[in-house]
Formats: C-alpha cells, sequence, structure tokens
C-alpha cells in the first residue's frame, strides 16, 4: 500500500508540474571544482576519441563486421555520455542541485537504459561475430554479410529500446511520496525507485525483469560463444594460431567485463543495499571513466581500428602536403 503523505496519482497537476530535484554533489563542497575540471576534460576526450574512430570508419571504404561493429558502438558512447555527463557536470557547479521536470526524467531513464541496453545487446553481435571468425573462418564473408550486420545492427537497438520504454513505464506510473528529492546526479533506476510510496518490492520486479533481459541473457549468449571458441582453439595445436585469436578476442572481452561488472554491481541487488553516497560515486565513474577506457581499449588492441586510423593520418598528412 502507498505510505502516508504520498502524493495521488489522479491529480490534473501532478504530471505537468511535478518537478524533481538533483542535489547531485552538493556535499562535496571543496571538491566540486576539482571534480568539474577533471571529468570535463574526461568528458572532452572522451567526445573526441569516439568521434575520431567513428570517422576514420565512415571514411574507409571496405568496412569489414568488426569495424562496423566499433563504429556504432562509438555512436552509442557519444549518445550515451551526452546524456548524462553535461548533467553529471551541472550538479557539480551548481551549488543547491538542480532541477528536472517529469518528463524530462522519464526522457533522461529511457535514454539513458535505452542506450546502455543497446550496447549489450551489440555486444551480444560482436561476440557472435567472433565466433565465426574463429570457429567457421571459411564462412566467415559468407555469414557475416553487410545485410545481416545492419540487421542486428538495427535490432540492438530496437530491443534496447523497447525494454527502457516499459521500464521506464512501469517506474513513473508508481506513486511517488511529497519528498521529490532524488537522491543522484540524474534520473537513475535505483534512484528513482526510493522514492517509491509502496513498501514492497514490487517496484523492484520491472528493474529485474529488465536486468534479465539486457543484462543476465546477453551475457549468457556472449559466455555461450566464448565456450565455442574456447572449445575450437583446444584444436589448434600452434601457439601463434592461439595467440592471433586471442588477440582478436581481447578488446570484446575487455568492454564486456568493464561493462557487466559495473551493470551488475549498479543494478543486481536488493532495495536494502542501496546506498545514495556510494551509487552516486561509482555512477560518475561509470559513466565518465568507463565511456574514456573503451576507445583506447579497441584503438590500442584492434588492429582493424589501428590499420584504419594510421590510414586516416596518412590520408590527413598528404592532403598537408598537397
Amino acid at each position: 500500500m502507498p505510505c502516508e503523505g504520498c502524493m495521488e496519482r489522479d491529480n490534473e497537476s501532478t504530471d505537468a508540474t511535478m518537478e524533481f530535484l538533483l542535489p547531485g554533489f552538493s556535499e562535496l563542497f571543496c571538491l566540486r571544482v576539482f571534480l568539474f575540471l577533471l571529468f570535463l576534460i574526461v568528458h572532452l576526450v572522451t567526445l573526441a576519441g569516439n568521434v575520431i574512430i567513428f570517422v576514420a570508419v565512415v571514411m574507409e571504404p571496405s568496412c569489414p563486421p568488426v569495424l562496423f561493429f566499433f563504429c556504432q558502438l562509438s555512436v552509442i558512447e557519444l549518445c550515451y555520455t551526452l546524456v548524462i555527463v553535461p548533467k553529471a557536470l551541472l550538479s557539480l557547479i551548481v551549488v543547491d542541485g538542480s532541477t528536472i521536470s517529469f518528463i524530462g526524467c522519464a526522457a533522461q531513464m529511457h535514454l539513458f537504459v535505452a542506450l546502455g541496453g543497446a550496447e549489450c545487446f551489440l555486444l551480444v553481435a560482436m561476440s557472435y561475430d567472433r565466433y565465426v571468425d574463429i570457429c567457421q573462418p571459411l564462412q566467415y564473408i559468407a555469414v557475416m554479410s553487410a545485410g545481416l550486420c545492419l540487421r542486428l545492427a538495427v535490432a540492438c537497438c530496437l530491443g534496447g529500446f523497447a525494454v527502457a520504454a516499459g521500464l521506464t513505464v512501469a517506474v513513473f506510473c508508481l506513486p511517488f511520496c511529497q519528498s521529490h528529492r532524488i537522491n543522484h546526479f540524474f534520473c537513475d533506476v535505483p534512484a528513482v525507485l526510493h522514492l517509491a510510496c509502496i513498501q514492497s518490492y514490487t517496484p523492484e520486479l520491472p528493474l529485474l525483469a529488465a536486468c534479465v533481459l539486457i543484462l543476465l541473457l546477453p551475457f549468457l549468449l556472449i559466455l555461450t560463444s566464448y565456450i565455442c571458441i574456447a572449445a575450437a582453439l583446444l584444436h589448434v595445436t600452434s601457439s601463434l594460431g592461439r595467440g592471433k585469436a586471442f588477440s582478436t578476442c581481447f578488446s570484446h572481452l575487455a568492454i564486456t567485463l568493464l561493462h557487466y561488472g559495473c551493470t551488475n554491481f549498479m543494478y543486481i541487488r536488493p532495495k536494502s543495499s542501496y546506498s545514495p553516497a556510494r551509487d552516486k560515486m561509482v555512477s560518475l565513474i561509470y559513466t565518465n571513466v568507463t565511456p574514456l577506457l573503451y576507445p583506447l581499449i579497441y584503438s590500442l588492441r584492434n588492429k582493424e581500428i589501428r590499420g584504419v586510423l594510421k590510414k586516416m593520418l596518412r590520408r590527413k598528412r598528404i592532403a598537408q602536403l598537397n
């Protein structure tokens, strides 16, 4: 049952005029300027890295599937950081916190979950690409056609946005208490659920269902792909061949471990373990530092990306000489 003091959802002014307060990091008075400058630099470097990789791949005439998926991952990371990071930076410089409307909060949550879900599904597509490349090398070109890659990319985005829509509707249909203070710097799902005036685990069910669809199932599919890859590598007698196969999988594995490690810590846990101060710091690192590591990982460890970047730099030098 809703708690005392909950606002009535059938009030005609509820959704139109309701605003949430995002205090952000108002308690970190001495560190706010330092954190603002630090994460502003990180944000700009992240944007620059993803834009460079996106432009380099787009300029490549022949785009193999691995480059196509990395390009889509860069686009997702660009959108992801633009949805969250500006609000995080604002929360570091506004003393009393910032406000966000009911619709704005719902839109931000939807985009955040949708882009995160699309990334989870994309990691599955990338693991399938690695599976076909290593386990069925002779059929790779035929199987991973441009049409299939495009269909997988569209399916990843649609799947993420569909799950996010269901979760967002379920969360914002809940009755909220009179306090509209979201102890966070953006409308994260656990922080908004903490305002729900229902003293049971019912509000957590949509989040649990979303976690199963965009975290657990994709992770199991990725795990299955790598079990098949490991089984195939057992039959490879050459250490050089095994090393080459592992090198092609390293960047994807590193990104997968980073992504699932952070998201599992943030979302797969009971409501009783919710800690606003800890969650804000983890989210600040997760939404700022992790997207910076992605382009570094797959530009330094993936030979296709390195090759494309070298070609782009070579074209730039030739253009300058001419």
